[in-house]
């Protein structure tokens, strides 16, 4: 089973709750966040490394099962298996203005089209979001991430998306979960019955829209959960 966790880290913005947070990361952690240059990115290293070390107590994780970390502006997201043997990816992405020219130059012919034949702004970020975290999430759960080529393997947005082509070295079956945030607000779509979309908001959020991408070859891939990190 894959369980992910996605948390604001502006409560780490403040001087004094950032340093407590610091004592509860490994040694290595710290360093490497110290030696960043920005509250943000300093917030993200150390805030994506308590919500892993939470979630490995929540769920009585090894040490040796797989997980995937990740963050973008005031978000970190972190997945896990409880499962040995089982591959995972995650991404999360600030949605800014879409870059149609990585889009051509990435991702595959199809996608490509479907996003510049879009005519909504709002739709069209939508877009190119999605297939960024999808595929995103795909190269991390291989463990090649961008080394691996976003032309290498082909999605088809749905619910769930699926991949339609991938990599012959791997041929596993790979399964996708999806997410937004928009403004603090996690809105996850009902991929079972196509019922409505279900929302939850959480104090200590951060700003801005984000999109949300979990990939997996365990078949069970829990509902992103958005979790607090004061209360971690």
């Amino acid at each position: 089973m894959i369980r992910t966790w996605v948390a604001s880290i502006v409560p780490l913005y403040d001087e004094e709750f950032y340093r407590f947070c610091c004592k509860q990361v490994p040694s290595f952690r710290r360093e490497k966040a110290e030696r960043m240059k920005g509250r943000q990115v300093r917030a993200q290293s150390i805030g994506v490394w308590i919500l892993y070390e939470q979630m490995k107590k929540k769920y009585g994780i090894e040490g040796n099962t797989a997980y995937n970390l990740s963050h973008s502006g005031e978000y970190v997201l972190c997945s896990v298996s409880t499962e040995q043997n089982t591959k995972v990816g995650c991404d999360i992405e600030q949605m800014k203005e879409p870059n149609m020219k990585i889009a051509g130059r990435f991702f595959c012919p199809s996608e490509y089209e479907q996003i510049a034949e879009e005519r909504r702004p709002a739709s069209q970020q939508e877009l190119f979001y999605r297939y960024w975290v999808l595929k995103e999430s795909f190269a991390k759960a291989t463990r090649e991430g961008l080394a691996l080529g976003m032309d290498t393997f082909e999605i088809a947005l749905g619910s769930p998306s699926v991949l339609v082509r991938q990599p012959e070295k791997y041929p596993e079956s790979y399964h996708y979960r999806e997410g937004a945030l928009d403004r603090g607000r996690l809105v996850l779509p009902d991929t079972g019955k196509g019922g409505p979309e279900r929302e939850e908001c959480r104090e200590n959020t951060g700003s801005g829209m984000y999109r949300i991408a979990v990939c997996s070859t365990d078949t069970l891939i829990e509902e992103i959960i958005q979790a607090d990190i004061t209360d971690l």
